[in-house]
C-alpha cells in the first residue's frame, strides 16, 4: 500500500493537533479552545489541561485504560452548578442527609470526594442545589461510588413532575429508568461510576436536579439507617441532550468553550484528480446534528467530506464541485463507538468504505478543484466535528478495493473489541 501524504495519529497535546506526516509540520491542525478543560489521562484519572491545550483522551473499558488515546473535540458547554465538588456549601440543600467532605480519593486522584450519609428519618435522603433551569433539554451527571449503600437515584424534571432514574453502584448497571430520561453509566475505575440522565422533553416551565441515596431499585422514600452512605464527586448539569466531559466549578457556573481543529495541509498536499480520505472516529452522541471532516478549498464549494449525519448511527460522504453536488454516499455504523471510514474519489469513480466493507458507490461525477485544507468542519466554518479521533490519513492517489478493505478493517479481534469499547469476558 502507498504511504499516506498526510497522517494524524494522536500522540501529543499542545496548541495544535500534530500530524506525523508530512514531517515539515504543514499537516498540523490549528487548535482552538478558550479556557481549560478536562480529559482522562494515561492513568485513568480526570486531569485538567490549560487554556488552548488540546486533549488526548484515553479510552476506558470496564474501568481500566485500554488502548491508545484519541483527540477529543467538544461543543461549548457550561456546568450550571456553582459548586460541583463541595456539597457542604449552603447552595446544596441536604434533605434527610448529611455531608462529610474530603472523605475519599475521587476520580481525579485526590482526596476531595464526599460521603453523603442518610439520616434515620422516614424521608427522601437527597441533595439538591438552589438551582432551576428553563424549558429545554438538560443533562445531569454525578460520579458515585458504593459505600454502605449501593443504590442512588437522579432526578431532573419539571417542578410538577416526579421523574427519577436509579443506578446500582454494586454491579455498575442502570435500574429503573423514567420514561422521559435517557440514562447512562460509565465505569471510571476504583469503584467509581459516572451516572447520567438526559431529558427527552423540552416542555418544562422549570426544572431542577436531585441526587439521592436509595435502599433499593425504584425506592426513594424509606426509613434510613445510621452510618449508611454513598461517595459522591463532580456533579454537573448541562443544557444538553447528552453528557460531556467534566467541568469543575467552585463558586460559580463555568463554561467550556467550543473546540476547533482546522487548517491542515496546503495546495501541494492534496490531489484535485484523485485520492482517499480515511478517519477512525466516533461521535459523542447521536444528537441530530451534522459533524463533518472535510478536504476543501477554504469554502464549501469544492469539498470531500466524511461526516456523522443528523440520522442516528449514519456516516456519509458528500462531494461537491463548484458548489454542485457530485456524489452522496451513505452507510450505517454505531456512531458512539469507533468506526473506520474512508472515501475514495476519482472522476466517475467514488466509493465509501466502513469497517472493512464497501457500503456505497457513485459512478457519475466530477472531482473538486482547488483543495488546500483539511478541517474538522464542512470547509466553511460550520458543522464542526465533535467527537473522538483515533487517526486521519490522506492518500493523494486512489487505492485498490483490497487496500481500502485493509485500511478500514481491524487488525485483530482484540483491536476491534477495544475500538468498539466492548468488554471481552
Amino acid at each position: 500500500m502507498a504511504k499516506p501524504k498526510l497522517a494524524l495519529i494522536p500522540s501529543a497535546q499542545g496548541s495544535k493537533f500534530y500530524s506525523v506526516l508530512p514531517s515539515s509540520g504543514v499537516g498540523d491542525f490549528d487548535f482552538s479552545r478558550s479556557g481549560s478543560a478536562t480529559r482522562i489521562n494515561s492513568q485513568g484519572l480526570i486531569e485538567t489541561v490549560g487554556n488552548g491545550v488540546s486533549r488526548l483522551n484515553y479510552p476506558m473499558i470496564d474501568g481500566v485504560v485500554s488502548g491508545c488515546p484519541h483527540h477529543i473535540l467538544e461543543p461549548q458547554r457550561a456546568n450550571l452548578l456553582p459548586y460541583s465538588e463541595d456539597f457542604s456549601q449552603s447552595v446544596w440543600t441536604k434533605s434527610s442527609s448529611t455531608v462529610t467532605s474530603n472523605a475519599a480519593i475521587s476520580p481525579d486522584g485526590t482526596q476531595n470526594a464526599s460521603k453523603i450519609f442518610e439520616d434515620t428519618s422516614n424521608g427522601i435522603h437527597r441533595l439538591y442545589p438552589n438551582f432551576t433551569v428553563n424549558s429545554q433539554k438538560h443533562t445531569s451527571s454525578i460520579f458515585a461510588k458504593k459505600g454502605t449503600r449501593n443504590w442512588i437515584f437522579l432526578r431532573l424534571d419539571g417542578a410538577a413532575s416526579d421523574q427519577r432514574t436509579w443506578f446500582d453502584l454494586e454491579n455498575g448497571v442502570i435500574g429503573t429508568v423514567n420514561s422521559d430520561h435517557n440514562a447512562s453509566i460509565e465505569n471510571y475505575g476504583n469503584g467509581w461510576y459516572k451516572c447520567s440522565i438526559s431529558t427527552k422533553g423540552t416542555t418544562y416551565q422549570a426544572a431542577y436536579t436531585v441526587i439521592g441515596i436509595s435502599n433499593e431499585d425504584n425506592s426513594f422514600l424509606y426509613t434510613g439507617s445510621a452510618n449508611k452512605f454513598v461517595y459522591f464527586f463532580g456533579a454537573q448539569v448541562e443544557a444538553s441532550s447528552y453528557p460531556t466531559s467534566y467541568i469543575p466549578t467552585n463558586g460559580t457556573a463555568v463554561t467550556r468553550s467550543a473546540e476547533t481543529a482546522n487548517g491542515s495541509g496546503d495546495a501541494s498536499t492534496f490531489n484535485d484528480s484523485e485520492g482517499v480520505l480515511m478517519a477512525e472516529i466516533s461521535a459523542l452522541a447521536n444528537d441530530g446534528n451534522y459533524r463533518q471532516i472535510s478536504i476543501n478549498d477554504s469554502s464549501t464549494n469544492n469539498r470531500i467530506t466524511l461526516d456523522f449525519t443528523n440520522t442516528d448511527n449514519q456516516i456519509r460522504s458528500f462531494i461537491s464541485f463548484n458548489g454542485t453536488s457530485q456524489a452522496l454516499m451513505v452507510g450505517n455504523a454505531i456512531a458512539t463507538n469507533q468506526s473506520k471510514a474512508a472515501v475514495s474519489y476519482k472522476r466517475n469513480d467514488f466509493s465509501l468504505w466502513l469497517n472493512g466493507f464497501k457500503v456505497d458507490t457513485d459512478t457519475i461525477g466530477s472531482v473538486p478543484t482547488g483543495l488546500n485544507n483539511l478541517n474538522f468542519d464542512n470547509g466553511g466554518g460550520a458543522n464542526d466535528f465533535y467527537g473522538n479521533t483515533k487517526q486521519v490519513q490522506y492518500y493523494d492517489s486512489v487505492l485498490t478495493d483490497s487496500e481500502l478493505e485493509t485500511l478500514t478493517s481491524w487488525v485483530s479481534f482484540s483491536d476491534m473489541a477495544n475500538g468498539q469499547q466492548y468488554i471481552i469476558e
